[in-house]
């Protein structure tokens, strides 16, 4: 800064410019590394069921090359190729959309004093020790330090969530509790009002944005609750695999040696192949069981339920980049909420307006907010849009719902001279020729602590009107007076001459407030009502922030004050304190984007599930960091790019939406997990009992298949499609260490499947007993008898975990509909003209109604089980 007289002078040199561009680069952020297609499709095997399945397609292809028949080992890798590129699509389909909404230009030009002219070069060109020329409406290039600064006033929302900064180079009007200091500019940040010099001394990824979004590239190392609950599962049913298998395979082959070495010696080839024949036979049983006790279709299952939630929730206006998000939303516990841009409209509005008995009060009032500003309105498209600094465009769009024209007022009243708003003055005049006084006026607005202090007004009045700006101010308002005063006569004034104002009269006051989305109390209250707590970490002041969480309903007249914190407190907590202090916390004020990462990992080291939801540059990180980063359609690219669902509306009803989605598809994934796991159980079952009996399975490898059509394919999109419920709601969250299978489903599948296995295994006992001995008739009729009962029992799945009737919201699930429909007709297709193929025969119309009518008791009890609770619980 020793050269700042010569730098504000002539600025650097060609020469220097040079040099420094060579030793420190150019001004560019680092772009985000983009997952390439292969990486995004290889990633999809790495879903711990996926890889259990490839394991079992291994020694599916020993058995079909033995048996030269391929058919099963080709229905497993089908399942893993739908299943992976299912997930694939739908993650490149998310994230083309992504990145059209995304879209961002560089080419911005900037204004720099280079050897001794302005000149205009390339926002990348600027190098440190530039000396940058800052005007209204500009994005500041660099970061770097005031040399100058006329009114400057700075929107810092990209970086702390503040509208408007005023910024100084006297350090004796420095605000102190600011989160930057008083004299730097940022990177990002735009100028409201103003203008300021300044000299670069960070550029590129050194800048306060750069070092946020090196943030968002780092790899937060956090694995959903879905996936971490699946790797559970996949654990789980391959110990339960390999450990039958491997029993099956040691107890039967030893009880089977035992008995050829008692009749017979080990001394010849044939006796060779005899044992090695032992040996295969329960080897090729043992892998039998191993592929049926895995469930192929639960990867697809799992990818359509969420690819499918992925599109629905787009019309709800979530956009999900990561398939896996849409579900975790479901298991957050934890909210850390932005407050300006997202509980609140981030557009400054006139809350309150207190009005003097005055003559002509109102048009005084009107001319005044009008004329002595330097705001504009513009109307598109029936939407009304304001250019200048937010707390006039708020003035402005009051007038309009006033039906005021205040182009009309300037066009009409002549504008003598104006003196800008001023960070030292705080106030602002303009002289105009008044239409409402027919005489010269100099209006004035500005705080009203210098206002009040230049009015004509008694002590009593002055005190009752401070009394209910205090009032304002704790309900987090911005306040402003207006004054006039009326100075005829022909004598030229200088505006900057403070003897000008005294004596003046009050006009009124106003209190100006960014208020909160209308729909913010209401998903607050669903957030709270469904065991998730939020947390509101803004760069705003601790007054504003809670008063905006008192507005919600956040913050109650009992909270404790030790609820709130502020970041430079937060800082020097050390990690054991502010660990213990964080699930505490309701708000985090003048937070700086560490203070928030930290708050999320230190949230995530208690077990929590963390979602995060922020509009700015300063929340890139902690939306990175948390398991679901939840970005605003009109934030920042940075935040947008670290984010895993987008909110096009930005709203935060979105994500109470969300939460429901997320909810109930987890719910749908537990529905189809009894569902398939009952029939894996009676097919292990089956395949354990025809291997030790030595009989063949009664259902070929064709009518298998459309089995696991029936079982996989449509069962997945039947369930996946029930719409989600709103009594999810009422859950608190779920816990990401729970085990997907709770004790309710584990005894749904093992009575189930012992039941259904009871009724099979006598069926097929009852046909052999009958004179004419198992035929081709009874097989086909016990293969139907098969499929209703899976076919009744998708019935009592799809409202598994409720008290409801089966019946209950039936009618508006076209999806559901359809796939049963399906399942019917094809079954009644395969068996009247499978033929051969099928190895079936055409049942009689009393056999088809004997079959539907017993099967459909699974329905029916299942009815009245629910039937029961729902009076027990009434």
């Amino acid at each position: 800064m020793e050269r700042a007289d010569t730098l504000l002078k002539n600025g650097l040199t060609s020469k220097e410019v040079e040099e420094s561009r060579s030793k420190y680069g150019l001004n560019q952020l680092t772009p985000v590394k983009k997952v390439s297609l292969w990486q995004l499709y290889l990633d999809k095997f790495k879903d711990p069921i996926i890889q259990i399945l490839l394991v079992a397609a291994c020694f599916s292809l020993i058995i079909s090359y033995i048996h030269s028949d391929y058919i099963e080992t080709i229905g497993i890798f089908m399942a893993i190729i739908l299943a992976t590129t299912i997930g694939f699509y739908f993650e490149y389909d998310a994230n083309k959309k992504f990145d059209l909404l995304n879209a961002v230009s560089d080419d911005v030009t900037v204004k720099v004093l280079r050897d001794g002219k302005v000149q205009l070069v390339g926002r990348k060109e600027i190098v440190i020790g530039d000396v940058v020329v800052l005007e209204q409406g500009e994005e500041v290039p660099a970061d770097g330090t005031l040399l100058e600064a006329a009114s400057l006033q700075i929107n810092e929302s990209s970086l702390t969530g503040e509208p408007v900064i005023d910024k100084f180079t006297d350090k004796a009007l420095f605000d102190e509790e600011a989160t930057y200091p008083s004299n730097r500019v940022l990177r990002g940040t735009m100028v409201l009002d103003g203008h300021g010099i300044f000299v670069v001394d960070k550029i590129g990824d050194d800048t306060e944005i750069g070092r946020v979004a090196k943030l968002t590239n780092v790899d937060s190392e956090v694995t959903t609750p879905l996936k971490q609950q699946l790797t559970k599962l996949a654990k789980f049913i391959g110990k339960i695999g390999f450990t039958i298998a491997g029993l099956v395979f040691v107890v039967f082959t030893a009880r089977d040696l035992y008995f050829f070495f008692q009749v017979e010696a080990l001394d010849s080839w044939p006796q060779f192949l005899k044992v090695a024949e032992i040996v295969l036979k329960y080897f090729m049983v043992s892998v039998t069981l191993l592929v049926v006790a895995v469930p192929e279709g639960l990867p697809m299952s799992v990818t359509l339920s969420l690819a499918l939630n992925m599109k629905r929730m787009l019309r709800t206006n979530n956009l999900v980049r990561k398939m896996h998000a849409s579900e975790t939303m479901g298991a957050i516990m934890t909210i850390c909420t932005d407050k300006t841009g997202t509980l609140t409209q981030n557009k400054m509005t006139v809350a309150s307006v207190h009005k003097c008995s005055l003559p002509s009060g109102d048009g005084l009032l009107s001319e005044n907010m009008a004329l002595n500003s330097t705001a504009y309105l513009s109307e598109e498209n029936g939407k009304v849009e304001g250019i200048g600094n937010p707390t006039e465009i708020a003035l402005l769009n009051w007038l309009y719902k006033e039906n005021i024209d205040y182009k009309e007022l300037r066009e009409s009243v002549e504008i003598i001279d104006q003196l800008p708003f001023s960070t030292e003055r705080k106030f602002m005049a303009t002289f105009v020729k008044s239409r409402v006084l027919n005489k010269k006026v100099l209006y004035i607005k500005g705080a009203p602590e210098v206002v009040l202090r230049h009015c004509a007004i008694d002590y009593a009045e002055k005190a009752q009107i401070e009394q209910t700006l205090v009032s304002l101010q704790s309900k987090a308002m911005r306040t402003l007076a207006f004054a006039y005063i009326v100075l005829d006569g022909d004598v030229a004034i200088d505006l900057k001459d403070i003897s000008l104002y005294k004596e003046l009269e009050l006009i009124g006051y106003v209190g100006i407030t960014d208020p909160i989305r209308e729909e913010v109390p209401a998903a607050v209250a669903s957030c709270l009502s469904a065991g998730i707590n939020i947390k509101i970490v803004t760069g705003d002041t601790l007054v504003t922030a809670r008063e905006i969480a008192r507005q919600i309903g956040l913050w109650k007249e009992d909270t404790p004050m030790e609820a709130s914190i502020t970041g430079p407190e937060f800082e020097q907590l050390t990690d054991d304190e502010a660990r213990e202090r964080a699930p505490k916390l309701l708000i985090m004020s003048r937070a700086r984007p560490t203070d928030k990462q930290r708050l999320v990992k230190l949230l995530q080291d208690k077990k929590e599930v963390v979602a995060v939801t922020g509009d700015g540059t300063n929340d890139a990180p902690a939306l990175n960091f948390a398991q679901v980063g939840l970005s605003m359609g009109s934030g920042t690219a940075v935040a947008k790019e670290a984010s895993d669902i987008t909110l096009l509306d930005d709203s935060f009803n979105s994500i109470s939406t969300a939460v429901m989605w997320g909810r109930s598809l987890y719910q749908n994934i537990q529905r189809f997990i009894v569902f398939q796991l009952t029939i894996n159980l009676l097919a292990l079952l089956l395949v354990l009992l025809g291997g030790i009996t030595g009989a063949e399975l009664p259902l070929t490898i064709t009518q298998m298949l459309w089995v696991n059509l029936i079982m996989d394919t449509f069962a997945a999109l039947a369930l996946a499609s029930i719409p989600p419920s709103i009594d999810v709601m009422k859950d608190k969250p779920r816990k990401s260490t729970d085990f997907i299978i709770t004790r309710t489903m584990g005894r749904t599948i093992l009575s189930i499947g012992m039941i259904f296995l009871a009724i099979l295994l006598g069926m097929l006992y009852y046909f052999k007993g009958l004179p004419e001995g198992l035929t081709t008739y009874h097989l086909t009729y016990f293969f139907t008898f098969f499929v209703f009962l899976q076919f009744w029992n998708l019935f009592n799945m799809r409202v598994f975990g409720t008290n409801h009737s089966t019946f209950y919201g039936l009618f508006s699930s076209k999806a559901f509909w359809l796939v049963s429909i399906l399942i019917f007709v094809g079954q009644l297709i395969i068996v009247e003209y499978g033929g051969a193929v099928f190895r079936c025969e055409p049942l009689t119309f009393s056999s088809w109604m004997e079959i539907i009518g017993l099967t459909s008791l699974t329905l029916w009890i299942g009815e009245g089980i629910r039937m029961i609770k729902r009076l027990k619980t009434r």
